[in-house]
């Protein structure tokens, strides 16, 4: 392989610099590992501009001996990734800096190369260095990343609600929800998610695309996305403290439905009030929504909870613990107590034997001393899974997937890895 490929890594420059024909290159070869199509000249722009913004890191994998006559030039990698790094809510509005890992591919005709594992090891290598404790991605495939280390830590639904005469909620409002332009967006959505954000075990803080998108200013074909409509929700104060972004489906759906773009909201009644806005669209009958959340309250709120058909329940955020002390020491705890854990971690990160001890719900993390035994061993992928309370210990131990050397010691880690709501992550990479 080292004879036959080039590693390169570098950020987007300005239009008309050498980084940004490479950035566009680098651009279609992840529109190939993602069957899109190909973008537009001004999309790339805006694109690139959304990375620099980001500060992204990219790499490609380079052919560098001869290229085969009519294929893509060796200026387009054979595969590709990305990095950026953001903040990663790991309970109790602690936060902890996160290499995000996103544009994994590799073109079909360069497989079983070794490139992926060789991006993927010097990439966490190179984060633990610059003392990162974690990495996250969102995968595409489920069966790819548990080999890295990567565990699901949160999770997903699709939703479709009934917004007929069924759809009515058990909630007085105490706010107001208004219609608004969609660009105000531009400005509101980040603050409203950097509410949200804090209060949200699992919650990673947002690249610069998402105002983009939800404010509908750079759609699906880098145009304005002139579709995309947009309400506001109110306290009792005035203060924005919620939004909603959303389609119309077309008549030629049947039922009339609303897609959501993006539902963020600050409170609780910000949420409910901004579903019974959405219920009380005319000339509709359904919301559909591919990002609700797992444990989502609205079911519960819902005088006929019959009325949310849910499917395609699936992984959202996985987790890459790089320092298994950092990582654990940096959280805070729902429970008081001690657990020793084993750890093992075939790429060398995290591995070793710890002791946990939690006091007032802050941590202590050391070595174990030599001769004391585990009462949980577990892979660095298990520990990544329960970190923000989205897979119960319990679980894991009943799947074989944690060892409990200890009677009880699972649920002992299921009451102190437990956090304060159900985690989600509302952020895809």
């Amino acid at each position: 392989m080292a004879d036959s490929y080039e590693i390169r890594r570098f950020r987007v420059s300005d239009d008309g610099m050498p980084g940004y024909t490479q950035g566009a290159d680098w651009l279609q070869a992840v529109g190939f590992g993602f069957h899109d199509t190909r973008r537009n000249d001004a999309f790339v722009e805006k694109i690139l501009a959304m990375y620099r913004v980001d500060d992204r890191e990219l790499t490609g994998v380079y052919q560098t001996g001869q290229v085969a006559p009519h294929s893509l030039g060796a200026n387009v990698p054979v595969a590709t990734f990305g990095t950026l790094r953001k903040d990663l809510n790991v309970g109790y509005g602690r936060q902890l800096r996160t290499h995000m890992v996103t544009a994994v591919t590799v073109r079909g005709t360069h497989r079983r190369q070794g490139l992926l594992r060789r991006m993927m090891t010097e990439d966490l290598s190179s984060a633990k260095a610059d003392g990162l404790a974690m990495a996250a991605l969102t995968a595409s495939e489920g069966s790819i990343y548990g080999r890295f280390g990567y565990g699901v830590a949160t999770f997903e639904r699709s939703v479709r609600v009934d917004t007929g005469p069924r759809f009515r909620l058990r909630h007085a409002a105490r706010g107001r929800v208004e219609i608004a332009d969609r660009k105000v967006l531009l400005d509101l959505a980040p603050d409203v998610f950097e509410r949200v954000h804090r209060h949200t075990p699992g919650s990673i803080v947002r690249q610069e695309a998402y105002r983009q998108k939800v404010s509908g200013a750079v759609g699906d074909e880098g145009k304005e996305d002139e579709a995309i409509k947009c309400a506001l929700h109110y306290d009792a104060s005035g203060a924005v403290d919620g939004y909603v972004s959303y389609k119309f489906a077309g008549w030629d759906t049947k039922p009339y439905t609303i897609e959501l773009v993006d539902l963020v909201a600050a409170t609780h009644s910000a949420y409910l009030e901004l579903w019974q806005f959405l219920g009380s669209i005319d000339l509709t009958e359904r919301v559909s929504w591919a990002e609700a959340p797992a444990d989502d309250p609205l079911g519960w709120a819902l005088e006929d909870p019959r009325c949310i058909e849910s499917s395609d329940h699936r992984d959202m955020l996985w987790l890459r613990i790089l320092d298994a002390g950092k990582a654990l020491a940096a959280r805070r705890y729902s429970a008081d107590g001690s657990l020793v854990l084993a750890i093992s971690d075939s790429l060398g990160f995290a591995d070793g034997t710890f002791l946990l001890e939690v006091s007032g719900g802050d941590a202590r993390v050391t070595e174990a001393p030599s001769g004391v035994q585990p009462e949980l061993s577990l892979d660095v992928a298990e520990l990544g899974s329960i970190y923000v309370g989205g897979v119960c210990p319990v679980t894991l131990a009943s799947a074989g997937r944690i060892s409990e050397h200890r009677p009880g010691a699972a649920l002992k880690a299921r009451h102190m890895f437990a956090v304060e709501r159900a985690p989600h992550c509302l952020t895809h990479f």
